[in-house]
């Protein structure tokens, strides 16, 4: 049987595999360096940078439920000077074939050429994930993703700070991810991931108040994958561009999943926080399933859903 291969090429990044690491869920690196060969992976996608410090909601910031997990963290972040001087010079150190992504925020258009600017210098840098589930503070509060000329704006600024490729993460709550994922396609981005947390509340019911901190927060974990898989295969027939699939992965027949949809890579996230050596484990089983099944390249799987509908 020939050799399995899980080496992908996405937005004109080689990836020797295609599992991520998700935003928000492995830091800068350096957090998880110590429990895991980051090296093994595809890459990771950093914790969030915007333009300033942020200190983010208040404790408790993650409850786990049956079924998943919510978490309110406000997008903490130590802001993109400090990010640029203490985090970058370190994963270029340290990582030699892992790829990186990093997570943008803003509260406003400007914000996210802004941070790309000031981090494109780093060899570090592989590309940019714009988190447009962020609320725009000049359009009232509504999320950068949910109008059109605001995701447009984003996207047209970042793709003028940088030649390097430009992911658009959407949220699961857009009306039509479809035309939204196009819009981004437009102006200019080189893939979209999907999906964002969804929202909701948890509730102890001892004290009768919200489990988190900040009250509601984003729900991920298992129960999230099948929204993901959906948005995943929507979006890869509405656009041109590789898709990063995020949400509930466990296991590698959740990333076989999310390929037949139409993803090029995927994003783990919430499994990882339970289990932090799972994304390694994945790698291996990844390719053994391939093996098992006759796989020698994910291309033939990807896009691969027969449904008629």
């Amino acid at each position: 049987m020939a050799t399995s291969s899980l080496a992908v090429t996405a937005a004109g990044i080689e990836f020797q595999n295609p599992i991520l690491l998700a935003a928000g869920t492995a830091g800068y690196g350096r957090e998880l360096s110590k429990v895991i060969d980051l090296d093994t992976l595809g890459g990771l996608i950093t914790k969030a940078v915007s333009v300033e410090r942020r200190h983010g909601a208040r404790a408790p910031r993650v409850a786990e439920f049956e079924g998943g997990m919510i978490n309110a963290v406000g997008l903490a972040n130590p802001g993109m000077e400090e990010v640029r001087a203490t985090h970058l010079p370190w994963l270029a150190e340290n990582l030699r074939r892992a790829k990186v992504l990093v997570n943008v925020v803003g509260n406003q258009v400007e914000e996210f050429g802004t941070v790309v600017s000031m981090l494109d210098d780093s060899p570090a840098v592989s590309g940019y994930e714009l988190n447009v589930s962020c609320p725009n503070v000049k359009a009232g509060g509504m999320e950068f993703g949910a109008d059109p000329r605001s995701l447009a704006e984003v996207v047209t600024r970042a793709r003028r700070a940088t030649r390097k490729a430009v992911f658009v993460k959407l949220s699961p709550t857009l009306q039509d991810i479809a035309a939204s994922a196009r819009t981004a396609a437009d102006a200019g981005a080189d893939g979209i991931s999907v999906v964002n947390t969804l929202p909701g509340l948890v509730i102890n019911t001892e004290t009768r108040t919200p489990a988190l901190g900040f009250g509601t927060g984003g729900v991920s974990g298992a129960g999230l994958m099948p929204v993901g898989v959906l948005a995943t295969y929507k979006v890869s027939k509405a656009v041109k561009l590789p898709v990063i699939g995020v949400g509930g992965i466990a296991k590698a027949t959740d990333i076989i999943q999310y390929i037949i949809a139409g993803a090029t890579l995927v994003a783990v996230g919430t499994a990882v926080m339970q289990q932090p050596r799972l994304a390694e484990r994945l790698v291996n089983d990844l390719a053994r399933w391939c093996k098992d099944n006759g796989v020698t390249s994910l291309a033939e799987l990807r896009g691969s859903l027969s449904w008629e509908n």
